[in-house]
């Protein structure tokens, strides 16, 4: 019996939403987008390949390589084309004024947004990292140049926008949010951040909300009792001895317990030893 395939889900999402993006120095980009099929699956593709970049994770100022975040931006230019050539026309239809679509929005970014910043900074970095002397490491030469704070805040600045456009392409697609995860924990994490465990400090909780008995104030230790006392087992001597070996009932236990008051003794008399 060959395995069950999985049926693959048909795309969903609203059939209209409000689009709008901000570009970088040249002002904003809104309207209606009420999105066909074709545009709600290039929307997933799309969004994937924002979620997994570089290009909407922010770049701190000690951290992060800017010739990195210049190749993301270089590679997404490239996927977004191959994404509007694999789904044609289906995605830029003719649109009435006021209205949005996914090549709209697609060919805005890549023309707005990535194309002006690739274009000004990969040669001038280029020529930079050609300076480079042997041996120097990148990084530590790369933060060196004088332009990288000015490169720095452009690239902020796009990743608005593509962050943005993420957050649209989400909505059509009808899927869930890939941008803001929730950050695991380690199993040591309670372990290792210096303070007891929930129960642990449940008790410790309970135990200074009691009243202290002490002068000091100071909590007294718990003690707790044993709820009962085990028997000790009989050794193997004993047992050959025969001293741990049952005795037999008397003949005034029989009695007794044939009246009656055997059922209102919670333990028979002990054995009388014999002479």
């Amino acid at each position: 019996m060959g395995h069950r395939q999985r049926r693959r889900r048909r795309p969903s999402g609203p059939s209209q939403i409000t689009a709008k993006l901000t570009i970088p120095f040249v002002g904003e980009l809104s309207g209606t987008w009420e999105p066909a099929d074709a545009e709600r699956s290039a929307a997933w593709e799309l969004y994937l390949e924002l979620v997994t970049r570089v290009s909407v994770e922010e770049l701190d100022r000690d951290e992060g390589f800017l010739r990195e975040a210049l190749s993301s931006l270089y590679t997404f230019f490239n996927t977004t084309r191959e994404i509007l050539r694999r789904y044609g026309p289906d995605v830029a239809p003719r649109l009435s004024p006021g209205h949005v679509s996914f090549g709209v929005l697609a060919v805005t970014v890549l023309n707005r947004v990535l194309r002006p910043l690739l274009s000004s900074w990969h040669p001038r970095l280029a020529a930079y990292e050609s300076r480079r002397p042997e041996g120097r490491d990148p990084v530590a030469w790369e933060r060196e140049w004088e332009h990288a704070e000015a490169l720095r805040g452009e690239i902020a600045e796009v990743r608005h926008t593509l962050a943005s456009l993420a957050r649209t392409l989400q909505e059509v697609a009808g899927v869930g949010d890939l941008i803001d995860l929730p950050t695991p924990s380690s199993p040591d994490s309670e372990r290792g951040s210096g303070h007891p465990p929930p129960q642990v400090r449940a008790i410790l909780t309970a135990l200074e909300a009691e009243p202290s008995g002490r002068k000091d104030g100071s909590v007294p230790p718990v003690r707790h009792k044993p709820l009962c006392r085990r028997r000790a087992a009989p050794s193997r001597t004993a047992l050959q001895r025969g001293s741990h070996a049952p005795q037999p009932r008397s003949s005034a236990w029989r009695a007794g317990t044939a009246g009656g008051w055997g059922a209102r003794m919670p333990m028979p008399p002990p054995p009388v030893p014999s002479p």
